[in-house]
């Protein structure tokens, strides 16, 4: 089975940090070439310029047959296209048939759709290298991941004797593209149906991102999860702002024109804001950029029901999270009165890992979780 390096250390490739932490995103995770991105860095000014440079890059390892390179400046390349763009799918398939056709060719991924309601929920199987499997993982992301991102993770965890499933769920990857499902925060639904499907019992379930708000509501409703690993968490995205804000929020929220009007704005002001509303109304299928808050607005302490996780849980947090400020690991952990044991971690800048989700140093949260798995199984 293909071996990832995890690099260590977060680097300044571009001055803009939304840009600056997906080109470090990718590095981190062991799939695109440092000299790569500091020359796409040169290249992009502003999001403006980023699908042709990351196109580029793609194309350029295509013609190289440096394959998991080429698929990742894909998948890159189409994590900042507008939903409205063509390009958004094109791209996207071409990520999907690289990965699976070229990068992966000839390694033991099984690839299955999962039925739910009524579509499907793709999932990947990575059994364990070892002859005995210790026990599975199950592996989901958050608000704008594709499980073939997590591929390198679960080939670590393969490596150490675990048999590992990634799926996605409503609102992620071709759960969303290909079988139109939209987000949702009821997430012991699609995480039942994943372990119904395969069978599973006395499993440590790891949500990513926003994965660590879903995978707190799975576990307290789905007795099967017997430890969870949140890796970055949020608890509460309307208590995220400072306390000022969130009291200027709920003025507005009382108006949806009014939140409209100055949401469109916001749009046709900047790339980044047009694409992160846009992006929230694609993978919740709203068509209003105040629709597409309300949904959002669901994943709040009162439907997480942490009172309800009654597993072992460890959570990792970075101390200089850019998405999600320090006092909601504090809140999260506080939540979490009834579970049976919480061991929390703040990475720090001396850890190369105080970013977003560990970015700068993947293969240290991945040392953390193995061992905390090994000990609490």
């Amino acid at each position: 089975m293909t071996e990832f390096s995890f690099p260590v250390g977060y680097h300044q490739f571009h001055p803009v940090k939304i840009i600056n932490f997906q080109l470090n995103r990718w590095h981190s995770l062991g799939y695109a070439r440092f000299e790569d991105l500091a020359v796409a860095a040169q290249r992009i000014r502003t999001l403006d310029d980023w699908k042709s440079v990351m196109v580029s890059l793609a194309q350029e390892a295509e013609s190289e047959q440096r394959w998991t390179n080429a698929a990742f400046y894909y998948r890159a390349a189409e994590f900042f296209t507008l939903p409205s763009d063509p390009d958004k799918e094109t791209l996207y398939d071409r990520f999907i048939d690289i990965f699976y056709q070229k990068a992966c060719a000839g390694e033991p991924v099984e690839r299955f759709l999962i039925p739910y309601e009524h579509a499907h929920l793709p999932a990947i199987r990575i059994a364990s290298a070892l002859p005995a499997s210790r026990s599975t993982i199950v592996i989901h992301g958050g608000f704008d991941s594709f499980i073939e991102e997590f591929y390198s993770l679960a080939v670590y965890f393969s490596g150490h004797g675990y048999d590992v499933l990634l799926f996605e769920g409503p609102g992620q990857g071709a759960a969303l593209k290909k079988s139109g499902l939209p987000l949702t925060y009821r997430w012991e639904k699609p995480v039942k149906a994943v372990l119904d499907h395969f069978n599973l019992d006395n499993v440590t379930l790891l949500g990513i991102s926003m994965g660590g708000w879903l995978c707190f509501r799975a576990a307290a409703y789905e007795p099967r999860i017997h430890r969870v690993i949140a890796l970055s968490i949020a608890f509460d995205y309307m208590q995220i702002p400072s306390l000022p804000v969130q009291l200027l929020v709920k003025v507005l929220l009382l108006s949806k024109r009014l939140m409209n009007y100055l949401a469109r704005l916001k749009m046709n002001a900047s790339y980044q804001e047009r694409w992160g509303i846009y992006n929230l109304m694609y993978i919740t299928k709203t068509s209003t950029p105040m629709d597409a808050t309300d949904v959002l607005l669901r994943f709040n302490e009162h439907n997480l029901h942490s009172e309800l996780v009654k597993q072992d849980v460890m959570i990792l947090t970075g101390a200089k999270d850019h998405f999600i400020p320090i006092k909601m690991h504090y809140k999260q952990v506080s939540a979490l009165r009834n579970a049976r044991s919480v061991t929390p971690r703040i990475f720090t800048k001396e850890d190369h890992a105080e970013n977003h989700c560990q970015i700068g140093n993947i293969g240290l949260a991945l040392d953390v979780m193995e061992k905390w798995i090994g000990e609490k199984s």
